[in-house]
């Protein structure tokens, strides 16, 4: 389609590539609508902006996708019968009739994850993936733009990959505390050591630092919604004289599985920072 006001002119378009049933895109999503209606499409159909299609730089004429919004968990999936977008970074163009199940009609553009569907997939609005937490735990560069890449279709379950990237720790109760060995017995003239306690290590994701605690509520709950499974509590303390609030997501034994769980937040435009702290 030549779309003169909504994209540059380009020359020269990117050859699809191969696809596959477990291929993953993220990027930011935006629309087109009835300026367009009518129109040439890549593939030579009429532009139908009641239908379920999209436009895509590189993926072959009707593929079928998935498409995700990552802020309001709505799907529908879609066809590719047009090439696009070719601006502002994004990394597809969806049908005005497809732009409202995830309503970019307010929101113009928005984040989403698409996943290439079998062929038979009924187009419209539709489901989220269970485990759309492990897509996007499974993005390799969180920090780029946009980004393709694959999911292990064996690692694809949710439950699993929740459970190696982002475990809630066991009760204390149940944590192992190492103990100092007592001086050796070779040395009999020593006055034994008395067994010190060590504190573990462990990792917590801080998200924000709040003035109220209505504020850090609504954080907390916003990320209790993306995964009731995902441990997360509030931390109210005094700083100069002043009551802060703290979202606190884990605790973690390792700093990769924070990191994970960090990257993860960041993907629905949650920031935080991991903390090292001590286990008492």
């Amino acid at each position: 389609m030549r779309r003169i006001a909504h994209t540059h002119m380009c020359k020269h378009v990117q050859e699809p590539h191969a696809i596959s049933t477990n291929m993953v895109l993220r990027g930011r999503a935006s629309w087109y609508g009835k300026y367009f209606q009518g129109m040439e499409t890549g593939n030579g159909e009429r532009y139908n902006r009641f239908a379920y299609t999209c436009a895509h730089k590189t993926l072959p004429f009707n593929t079928r996708l998935r498409v995700t919004s990552v802020l309001t968990g709505h799907s529908v999936v879609v066809r590719v019968n047009d090439r696009g977008p070719f601006r502002h970074r994004r990394i597809i163009d969806l049908s005005e009739k497809a732009s409202r199940e995830l309503n970019l009609q307010e929101l113009g553009a928005t984040t989403i994850v698409a996943e290439v569907v079998d062929s038979e997939t009924p187009l419209g609005p539709t489901t989220a993936p269970d485990n759309l937490l492990a897509l996007c735990l499974g993005d390799p560069h969180p920090h780029a733009p946009f980004t393709t890449y694959t999911v292990d279709p064996a690692a694809a379950d949710v439950a699993p990959m929740v459970a190696a990237a982002v475990p809630v720790a066991a009760p204390l109760a149940a944590v192992a505390v190492p103990v100092v060995a007592p001086v050796a017995a070779a040395m009999p003239l020593a006055t034994p050591t008395p067994a010190l306690a060590v504190a573990p290590a462990a990792f917590e994701v801080q998200v924000g630092e709040f003035a109220t605690t209505a504020d850090a509520q609504s954080v907390l709950t916003k990320i209790q919604s993306l995964d009731p499974n995902v441990h997360v509590e509030l931390a109210n303390d005094l700083l100069d004289g002043r009551q802060r609030s703290r979202v606190l997501v884990g605790t973690f034994g390792e700093r990769p599985q924070a990191e994970a769980v960090r990257r993860w937040l960041l993907v629905w435009g949650i920031g935080g920072q991991v903390r090292e702290v001590a286990l008492r």
